[in-house]
Order: structure tokens, then C-alpha cells, then sequence
């Protein structure tokens, strides 16, 4: 049995969190492929080296005074290595980033660093190869992910390595070059080492016991999701819900690779099982809520929309023009709302009413503002009853009035639209309907 296990920031922020990672790996022959983040932060206080990183590059790339930046990211993998007792110095390392960060090398560079060094220090501490992103993981000329060959290339290196440690975050572009992925990159690391190696599982262990049904800022103490499909996530990654980053889910996906959400510091919890699909009855009838604010709605009218051809084409080219995406489009036979990002959508709005006036003379435009986006997910309700109205209901009784609401034809997922202001007592009165309710 193989496991890729991806450790995150917050695991990996002290030496007495890389003894727990250590104990998690050892005691399982299976965890054979190690995917680090950079060292996160020890307490509320404390700064992630990643943001270390950025702030030395940028000043010792214009000249800017830098040494003591440069000199308490050096002491945070001291502190660490002395912690473990490794015989290990990263001194060269550090001498090789100076001269790089004062040529100016990139961005991109110097933020792969703390992935870079953090690997090194897990290789010495279990044992295990040291395998450079930079040397597997590929871009094109134009940064965009390259996974075919990445996936050859890995596949290769990894079949005759038992044990390896591959830093997170980054890969490398053709000129050789290091690129990123965005941050919290290094899930999707793991997930495309996982992918090369035909794993049976990957692993991303961070400082939650798996995916909770919904924020815990507005609900406390949420409950944790037991098993969930890509699908599943998928929507509620689109609507903000963290943990995992979005394009972890693909390159597993195509495998067939479940993900375990665990808890490094509870590692006794099971987590959060992420499956291509499962016969497993859900706990609940939804499976998790997730939000957004800050979206406006564009309402258009005009008498016997229904009956002109193209109609619809001729108002979203509008937004085309302007580079504006939209997120839902519920209508009617006389009104078609467009939801868009507000921010995306101010700097436009006028250009845009002229635009549709123009394109396709409706009676009326109208804007509404202050709008915020709530996903209730979960493949339990297709097979249930009464869902939407269970919904409505809770609504009706938190006094919430619903703005919009949107079902697509999966039944996977209903798309209910709020006031900014009733968003937070909107996902409470849903989360008590369907979960507290049914305990």
C-alpha cells in the first residue's frame, strides 16, 4: 500500500510539530511519500516564513536593507533543527538564496524557498530522499501547470525511490526558472504525486479534524464531514469553503485517489474521507453550507423576453466585452437577473445598462447591491423530500428574506441569494434545520 502524506504550515511550525508529523509517518509503513509546506506560525503572533520570504526578497532585490530579515528566517529552521538534534546546516543554502534575492531572481523563487529548506530538514529527520520540486514538477513558457509531463516525469523518478520528501508549492518552467502555484499550493503538490505514483490514498494533514459542514466563525463547533464526493466539494469550495485548495481535487480525481482531511494534532480522528463517489448513507440530508458576500444583480425586463432568439447570448455578450463573469443567471419569462461580483462589476455597471439598451432595448434595468450567495450541498438531498422547503422555512422563521434562489438539475446543490446582511443568520437558521434538528 502506498500514501502520499502532505503536511501543512501549522504542522510543520516547531520542532515539537515535526516530532508529531514524525510519529504520524512512522507509525505507518504505508506513508511513504512526504509532501512539506514552509513553516507557518507557531501562535497568533508569530509570522509564516513564506511572508518572511517575500518581505527579505523584496527588499534585498532594491537595495533595501534586509539582514535581519534574512537572519530570523535562518533561526526559525535553526531552532527547528536543533530541536530534532539533526546534523544538519543550511548554511550554504542560505548563502546560495542571499545571492539570488540580492540579483533580483523572482518572486516565485523566493517564496519556494521556505517549502525548499523545510524539505531538506524532513529528509534528514526520517531518513528519506530528497527529491527537488523543481527537478519534477513542470510549467510551460507561460507558468501554466504542465501535467502530462509532470506526471511522466514523476512517475519515472518515484518508481525505483521507496521513500522521498518533495517540497511543496513550486515547480520549475523550461528556462528553469522556479514557478508557484498559488498559495496553499502544496495540496495540490500532493495530490499530483499521488496521481504519479498510483497511490491508494493521499493524506493532507493540517490543524482540523476534516472538512466541517460550515464556517466555524459563524456557526460554533460545526460538525465534521465524515465522507464527501469531489462533486460535493467542489461546490463548496466555489463558495469559499477552505481547508483544501480547489485544484488538489483533479489530479486525484482522474485516479480515483481518495483524500483524508486529518487533524496533526488530533491524529486519533478520521477525518474527512474525499471519494469519487460512495454507497456510504450521509449522516445528514445536506452535507455542508458555504457562502460568499459581496455580489450585486443586474434585473432586466422586457415584455415577451421569452420569445426573442438569442436574447440571452445578446446580454451576457455585453459582460463578455467588458471581461465580467457571472455566477448565476435565474429568469423568468419576462426578467433575467445576472449575479455578479460586485468589485468586478462597479467600474462597468453604466458602460454595461447602455450595453444591454443597446443590444437587446429591454423595458426596465435595475442593479441591487449588498447580496451575498449561500450553497446548501449535499447528495443526500436528491433522494429526500422537502428540501427546499426546509429551507424556506428556517428562512422564514430567522425573518430572512430570499433574494434569489437557483437548483441545478444534479440536485446536488441549491443556490439561495441574501442580503449581505442576513448572511451569517441565514447559514445558522440552515445549519439548525438540518443538523441540530436532526441529532
Amino acid at each position: 500500500m502506498k500514501k502520499v502524506v502532505k503536511f501543512g504550515g501549522s504542522s510543520l511550525a516547531s520542532a515539537r510539530q515535526f516530532k508529531k508529523v514524525g510519529d504520524i509517518i512512522r507509525s505507518d509503513k504505508a506513508r511513504r511519500y512526504v509532501i512539506p509546506s514552509a513553516p507557518g506560525k507557531r501562535n497568533s503572533r508569530d509570522e509564516k516564513v513564506t511572508d518572511m520570504l517575500y518581505a527579505c526578497y523584496d527588499a534585498a532585490s532594491t537595495g533595501a536593507s534586509y539582514k535581519k530579515i534574512l537572519e530570523k528566517i535562518q533561526s526559525r529552521y535553526t531552532e527547528i533543527i536543533d530541536g530534532l538534534e539533526l546534523n544538519l546546516n543550511l548554511d550554504h543554502e542560505f548563502g546560495r538564496i542571499e545571492e539570488n534575492f540580492v540579483s533580483g531572481i523572482g518572486r516565485d523563487y523566493a517564496a519556494s524557498r521556505g517549502e525548499y529548506l523545510n524539505g531538506q530538514v524532513m529528509a534528514a529527520y526520517l531518513g528519506y530522499e530528497f527529491i527537488d520540486a523543481a527537478e519534477v514538477i513542470f510549467f510551460d513558457e507561460e507558468g501554466n501547470f504542465d501535467a502530462e509531463a509532470t506526471n511522466q516525469e514523476l512517475s519515472e523518478r518515484l518508481e525505483h525511490v521507496e521513500r522521498a520528501v518533495i517540497p511543496g508549492f513550486y515547480g520549475s518552467k523550461p528556462d528553469g526558472s522556479i514557478k508557484t502555484f498559488s498559495r496553499g499550493g502544496s495540496d495540490v503538490t500532493g495530490s499530483i504525486v499521488a496521481r504519479a505514483i498510483h497511490a491508494d490514498m493521499y493524506e493532507n494533514w493540517t490543524d482540523v479534524s476534516g472538512f466541517l459542514v460550515t464556517d466555524p466563525k459563524i456557526v460554533e463547533n460545526p460538525e465534521v464531514i465524515e465522507t464527501i464526493t469531489y462533486k460535493e466539494l467542489r461546490e463548496l469550495a466555489y463558495m469559499g469553503a477552505g481547508v483544501l485548495h480547489e485544484d488538489a481535487i483533479f489530479p486525484v480525481r482522474k485516479e480515483g485517489i481518495p483524500i483524508n482531511i486529518r487533524n496533526t494534532n488530533r491524529p486519533e480522528d478520521k477525518g474527512t474521507l474525499i471519494v469519487e463517489s460512495t454507497c456510504r448513507k450521509p449522516r445528514y440530508t445536506i452535507t455542508g453550507i458555504a457562502g460568499r458576500k459581496g455580489f450585486c444583480s443586474v434585473n432586466i425586463e422586457k415584455a415577451m423576453m421569452n420569445a426573442e432568439v438569442g436574447f440571452g447570448r445578446k446580454v451576457l455578450q455585453v459582460f463578455e466585452n467588458y471581461g465580467i463573469s457571472f455566477e448565476h443567471m435565474p429568469s423568468g419569462i419576462d426578467t433575467m437577473s445576472i449575479m455578479l461580483h460586485q468589485d468586478e462589476f462597479e467600474e462597468y455597471e453604466q458602460s454595461v445598462i447602455a450595453g444591454i439598451h443597446r443590444a437587446v432595448h429591454p423595458d426596465a434595468v435595475e442593479l441591487e447591491s449588498g447580496l451575498a450567495l449561500i450553497a446548501v450541498v449535499g447528495r443526500g438531498m436528491k433522494a429526500t423530500r422537502g428540501t427546499a422547503g426546509r429551507i424556506f422555512s428556517a428562512l422564514a422563521h430567522a425573518r430572512i428574506n430570499v433574494k434569489m434562489i437557483d437548483q441545478g438539475s444534479s440536485e446536488l446543490n441549491i443556490i439561495i441569494g441574501v442580503k449581505d446582511a442576513d448572511f451569517e443568520q441565514a447559514i445558522r437558521a440552515i445549519y439548525d434545520i438540518f443538523i441540530l434538528a436532526d441529532m
